[in-house]
């Protein structure tokens, strides 16, 4: 069986009880938790890539920690713009810290090491990787065995995507980012980022990457860099990872989606052109 975990962002806990742009945040957590519980048990843990909470409150950190506590499998936490650093990892255990206090770490799997950054900066909501940050990057690379795969996650991506708004707050050093993982990016499987609140898919150089809905809001798709920036209400997802020796598969799954399920098969004794024809819509 491939290796499984979970991917997870965007979560913007508020405070208890409070709703966010006409939604409960919470509530929405909530429901992704429980649906991992009962689908996505087997997996080996979650990563959640950052905007935990969307002020970063440590009452919102306390609330984020109540909803995560329901989750059957670990979890790795890990901050983004409307997090504060100092308060996230006071208040989580799940929260990776290096040797300089930032939220960065490693975990070894039996198909790499995954890696996880911290692109926080809290004067900004633009990401950033200062030299210390770059620092600790290149030398966890560094340090792996010369045929160890890698994985690695981060909030902000180090790429435009297309979204003018959401490219203007993306990772300011990506050239240095760049610079950095250059003699690794063969071993790079996959890049798992946040932020932009969208399912995107691609390649960075040759680097596959992917990221996400969030669960509660999203950035409304839009690529002319003239229209006004729009949230949304999209369903939200969580990602489904499976990994083997020759492949990596993400799955978005939208997991509070009502839509009708149906069997492809026709009932007995029916032709399958009549059922498909004379499905009755509902």
């Amino acid at each position: 069986m491939p290796f499984k975990f979970i991917h997870l962002t965007d979560t913007h806990l508020a405070n208890p009880g409070s709703t966010l742009y006409g939604l409960d945040p919470r509530a929405r957590l909530d429901a992704a938790i429980a649906d991992i519980n009962k689908h996505q048990s087997d997996a080996a843990f979650a990563v959640v890539t950052g905007d935990l909470t969307h002020w970063g409150e440590p009452e919102s950190y306390a609330n984020f920690a109540g909803a995560m506590a329901a989750l059957k499998i670990p979890y790795i936490a890990m901050v983004g713009n409307h997090d504060k650093r100092v308060t996230c990892l006071d208040a989580l255990k799940a929260a990776p810290r290096d040797a300089n206090g930032f939220v960065q770490g490693t975990r070894t799997t039996e198909h790499g090491l995954f890696v996880f950054l911290d692109t926080l900066d809290e004067t900004s909501h633009a990401g950033e990787m200062c030299s210390k940050r770059l620092g600790w990057l290149a030398s966890t690379l560094a340090a792996a065995p010369a045929d160890m795969p890698f994985v690695v996650f981060m909030h902000h991506p180090p790429f435009p995507v297309g979204v003018l708004a959401m490219d203007e707050i993306a990772l300011k050093q990506s050239a240095e980012f760049a610079e950095i993982i250059a003699p690794y990016r063969a071993r790079i499987r996959h890049l798992f980022f946040g932020h932009v609140h969208r399912p995107i898919f691609g390649s960075y150089g040759k680097i596959p990457f992917s990221t996400l809905r969030g669960t509660n809001h999203q950035v409304w798709f839009e690529l002319n860099a003239d229209a006004p920036h729009l949230a949304s209400h999209e369903p939200p997802a969580y990602g489904v990872v499976l990994i083997d020796d020759e492949n990596l598969v993400v799955h978005s799954h939208d997991f509070l989606d009502t839509s009708l399920r149906f069997p492809f098969d026709p009932p007995a004794g029916m032709d399958g052109r009549d059922y498909a024809l004379k499905f009755a819509a509902r």
